[in-house]
């Protein structure tokens, strides 16, 4: 017996599904990366940017830093580092330990040329570049996202660019915080990239050394050692009340957030300085008046000389003097006006100087520097006992000096005066 079959046409069919089956229609997210902030960081910039001139240097212990008796270690090689040598160890100890030790007096300027360099290449990736120091920045590489597969290939195009360019290494840490990023940065050195991972902040985080976070000196360490803190993960599983009675409300807050990963400060772009100083430790201790005014009239003289350069000028000056048995005293004072002439550093620092009550105590380090900065071309109100032929007078110094070198003109007081 024959059976006959009814099928709907193929557009009967698609019509009775079209009205049983709700059709959502989306559209996708814009693809975005889940660890978007880069912590670069150069690898013992000094000592690498003395091999790039003297390439006999690589492969050997080598530190940058003062020769001198009380010189102590600005970088030192990572074939140092295995001995034990660190940055801001004095250089007699650091001889001990590493017996073959190269000690190259370091060169400034080459240094500050390098380093404008490297950001000249890490702002050709992204604007958003916040400058820590000479040789590290954060960067926000999110808007990235469409010429790369995700941050880590960021960070690797920008260290094989500093690389093939400059011949400079560098590592770097990638995460969701600037704090984070940071720490990972130190995992992948040297020559490295570290990746936290979003879903992996607390495997990461919370084996650290309390001590790894921002805020945790001496004194406040002493306070969580007493409690039991020893890591991250302890101090995040502590509640914030006890924090706050150990250590203060504020810090104790600021420290539990970090303990769990939670940094939301933004990469604020712009690698501007904060300050501009200059800081001697002498060979031999000085004393007397008239050396002490002598050394702060030079290194106003230089503070000064490198605001204009960066055509900055700066309100905040700022007098550092370390005495022999180490006691350190710093004195500050905010002036109505912003300025970059060496003459009114100088006399804000003598008068912070007679604050100081130094006397003849022997004296084993000064520093001279300059904060709240602006652009030096910004107008300002000018003070009754400052006439503007000063800013003349510095401007004609200046073009005298980049024509013919700093030595060229000096204050008549430093003529002859020993150079320490």
């Amino acid at each position: 017996m024959a059976v006959s079959v009814y099928l709907p046409s193929p557009s009967a069919i698609a019509s009775r599904i079209w009205k049983a089956v709700p059709i959502v229609l989306s559209v996708s997210p814009e693809p975005t990366f889940l660890e978007p902030i880069i912590h670069l960081d150069m690898d013992a910039f000094f000592v690498e940017v003395e091999r790039l001139r003297r390439p006999e240097l690589r492969g050997a212990g080598v530190v940058v830093g003062g020769a001198g008796p009380r010189g102590v270690v600005a970088s030192a090689s990572y074939e140092a580092r295995a001995f034990g040598v660190r940055s801001a160890m004095p250089i007699g100890r650091a001889r001990r330990i590493c017996p073959q030790l190269i000690v190259v007096p370091p060169d400034h300027a080459e240094y500050r040329r390098k380093s404008s360099l490297v950001f000249e290449v890490l702002q050709r990736f992204t604007p958003h570049v916040e400058g820590l120091s000479i040789d590290e920045a954060f960067l926000d590489v999110s808007g990235m996202r469409r010429h790369f597969a995700d941050a880590p290939a960021v960070a690797q195009a920008i260290r094989a660019a500093l690389k093939e360019e400059l011949g400079l290494p560098s590592s770097a840490g990638i995460a969701t915080t600037k704090l984070l990023a940071k720490l990972a940065s130190q995992e992948a050195k040297p020559d490295g990239i570290h990746l936290v991972p979003a879903d992996g902040v607390e495997r990461f985080l919370h084996p650290l050394p309390v001590r790894r976070l921002w805020g945790v000196g001496e004194a406040t360490y002493a306070q969580l050692e007493r409690i039991g803190v020893k890591t991250v993960g302890d101090l995040a599983g502590l509640p914030t009340a006890t924090l706050e009675r150990r250590i203060g409300a504020t810090l104790g807050r600021h420290l539990h957030q970090l303990a769990r990963g939670i940094d939301e400060r933004p990469v604020t772009g712009g690698s501007e300085a904060k300050s501009i100083s200059v800081e001697i430790t002498y060979d031999t201790d000085i004393s007397g008046t008239d050396r002490i005014e002598a050394e702060l009239l030079r290194q106003s003289e230089q503070v000064a000389e490198r605001l204009r350069r960066a055509k900055l000028a700066g309100r905040t000056v700022t007098l550092k003097v370390r005495f022999d048995d180490f006691t350190t005293i710093t004195r500050s004072r905010t002036l109505e006006s912003p300025t970059n002439v060496g003459r009114d550093i100088y006399r804000t620092a003598g008068q912070l100087l007679q604050r100081s009550e130094v006397g003849e105590r022997a004296v084993r380090l000064i520093g001279v520097g300059l904060s709240m900065l602006e652009a030096g071309g910004a107008p300002h109100q000018l003070a009754i006992d400052r006439p503007a032929v000063w800013d003349d007078l510095a401007d004609a110094v200046s073009e005298v000096r980049d024509r013919f070198g700093l030595e060229a003109l000096k204050p008549a007081r430093l003529t002859g005066a020993d150079d320490d």
